[in-house]
């Protein structure tokens, strides 16, 4: 028996275990994948916007700065843990190893994770020309064609970045318009070796050893068309990493876990922190807030004998 269980080791995670272990609560934080940090392992660009810290090259500086933070603390982690089931009721996790896991409260703090087109082509040819950032994958596609996918400002940003370094860039957005800020598009409307292709979806994704071409579907075509690329960027937003609760807490029509002012879901002395349960301000600052502030509650509960 834990006082907390904590799922999802991301900024969120990991203020909550944090504010956990300074209100001395026995607490074991899960993360599914090897390492820690979350969404902050994909962010490629500068971080100069958490207060506190005056920048940070990309998303892992930062999470290492979490990270180097959390040493010494007295929570239990547990990284690589592939959780079969929960019962937020009964606030008890069941891990795929067959171990159960009971705790007083449960954190959820699962985040989201990047949305996938699921076509033909996407997850075969990821890594050998379907990238996950501009940023990141610029040097790898400098020379080549490239195909951006998405109409926000990560898509067009991407768009902006590959137009300093490809001979052409090929924007495919669902919409009739896109949703970045006026000034990325003014932006990318000024860059003549950018096609826009709007009313328009991404198909196929065609390759063998690496991506040889995309084919796209303009609304109101007979029939689809092919273009030569050696890259696509994949930016059509994301969504909430909530699969295994949407049936047992209230959620959006989205996915995104409802919580009070004291971040607990419909269920009580269960809570959800971060990007999982905040769809309108999704920052680093604000899942940091909001693990402190599942603590505290918890913590004075506890305290007041209220659980």
């Amino acid at each position: 028996m834990h006082d907390v269980i904590i799922i999802g080791a991301g900024p969120a995670g990991l203020s909550a275990a944090l504010w956990c272990d300074e209100l001395g609560l026995d607490t074991l934080v899960l993360e599914q994948r090897a390492e820690t940090g979350g969404q902050l392992l994909w962010v490629y660009n500068r971080i100069a916007n958490h207060l506190g810290v005056i920048e940070a090259e990309n998303g892992r500086a930062l999470r290492d700065l979490f990270a180097a933070q959390a040493e010494g603390s007295e929570f239990d982690l547990w990284t690589g843990v592939k959780i079969a089931g929960v019962d937020l009721g009964a606030r008890r996790v069941r891990l795929q190893s067959g171990e159960e896991l009971q705790a007083i409260s449960i954190i959820v703090a699962t985040g989201v994770r990047r949305r996938r087109l699921s076509v033909p082509g996407e997850a075969e040819l990821a890594g050998r020309g379907v990238v996950e950032s501009a940023t990141r994958d610029r040097d790898l596609l400098a020379g080549h064609d490239v195909c951006v996918v998405g109409g926000g400002d990560a898509a067009v940003e991407n768009a902006l970045l590959l137009a300093e370094v490809c001979p052409t860039v090929t924007v495919v957005h669902r919409g009739q318009s896109l949703r970045a800020r006026s000034e990325f598009v003014e932006r990318l409307r000024g860059q003549h070796c950018i096609t826009l292709f709007t009313e328009s979806e991404l198909m196929r994704i065609i390759g063998g050893a690496e991506v040889e071409a995309v084919e796209i579907r303009r609304r109101g075509a007979i029939k689809p068309f092919q273009m030569a690329v050696r890259g696509v960027v994949i930016r059509i937003g994301v969504e909430p990493d909530t699969e295994l609760f949407r049936e047992q807490v209230c959620t959006d029509e989205r996915g995104y876990i409802k919580v009070t002012n004291e971040q607990e879901t419909s269920v009580e002395n269960v809570f959800a922190i971060g990007d999982v349960s905040n769809p309108l301000a999704p920052t680093i600052s604000g899942a940091v807030g909001a693990g402190a502030t599942a603590a505290k509650v918890i913590a004075a509960r506890l305290n007041s004998g209220t659980h």
